[in-house]
């Protein structure tokens, strides 16, 4: 099935589940992190499927906001491809490299990105996977059975901020830049691997296959659970393929009215426009 997030007339959101004919049906949950939350949540949309009372949107109709608007941790992993490693000039790495942004950096499928205070906006597509148990000191095979299902992020970069010091986090986690969704298609439907394209202004610029990834998601999820507990409607980036604008020669970054295009196959597209915005001088 396809989970989504949508946002009502009266200013709030609603879970929805894509029906496959260019519509939603919504559901008896705030979003879709709040249904994940719910023990049975798969009967909860079984039921809401079978129900004579629905409230069915159309495709032309929804206004799509972030998947996981109130997800408890967001954790990414950073070089986490071979080619995107090679052309950072690094070396495959022993552990993965993680950093965390917050539920405010998340917005929807199609939203407006707005930038004020950087002028080096880097772009990274990525699959993104969704908890959907509760994991803790889990090894693979039970991080596996946790994930609830696959969706489509890209970890938009600040790059003259990312690289002011060694840690990456003031690069990473500004608000309202990372898009997030259009769905979540669940586990028992996805594939095994995914080919994750990116686009700026209808140019590729990124495609890549999550088989390359040097740390899968049951093995990501697996190693941060040793550390932090991770929740249904959690959320793990699992990195970016090569293609980055600050791996290029010369570097190329994102301009005030850029289009920025992230595709996985079976999932879905987003498609956000950038409105950037010069940046102020900060005495740090």
């Amino acid at each position: 099935m396809k989970l989504a997030t949508l946002r009502t007339a009266n200013g709030g959101t609603t879970a929805a589940l894509a029906t496959g004919a260019d519509s939603y049906l919504a559901l008896p949950a705030s979003d879709v992190g709040a249904l994940l939350a719910q023990p049975e949540w798969r009967s909860v949309v079984e039921d809401a499927a079978a129900s004579t009372e629905q409230t069915v949107i159309q495709s032309a109709d929804a206004d799509l906001a972030p998947l996981l608007p109130r997800a408890g941790k967001v954790i990414c992993c950073g070089l986490n491809y071979g080619d995107h490693i090679q052309e950072m000039g690094r070396e495959l790495p022993e552990f993965p490299t993680l950093f965390a942004k917050y539920a405010d950096t998340l917005v929807g499928a199609t939203d407006p990105v707005e930038v004020h205070g950087s002028g080096r906006v880097d772009w990274e597509a990525e699959l993104a996977v969704v908890v959907g148990s509760e994991l803790f000191h889990a090894d693979e095979d039970q991080a596996r059975q946790g994930i609830a299902g696959y969706t489509v992020a890209n970890d938009v970069s600040m790059r003259d901020w990312q690289n002011r010091t060694l840690q990456w986090f003031q690069g990473k986690a500004w608000d309202g830049t990372t898009p997030v969704g259009p769905v979540l298609v669940t586990a028992d439907e996805a594939g095994e691997h995914f080919q994750v394209r990116g686009y700026v202004n209808g140019e590729l610029v990124q495609n890549g296959n999550t088989s390359t990834l040097v740390f899968g998601p049951a093995q990501l999820l697996s190693y941060i659970s040793q550390f932090t507990i991770l929740r249904p409607g959690d959320l793990v980036l699992t990195g970016t393929p090569g293609g980055v604008g600050m791996g290029m020669t010369p570097p190329r970054f994102l301009q005030d009215g850029d289009v920025l295009t992230t595709e996985i196959d079976g999932i879905g597209r987003l498609e956000n426009q950038f409105r950037i915005h010069a940046p102020v001088p900060v005495n740090a």
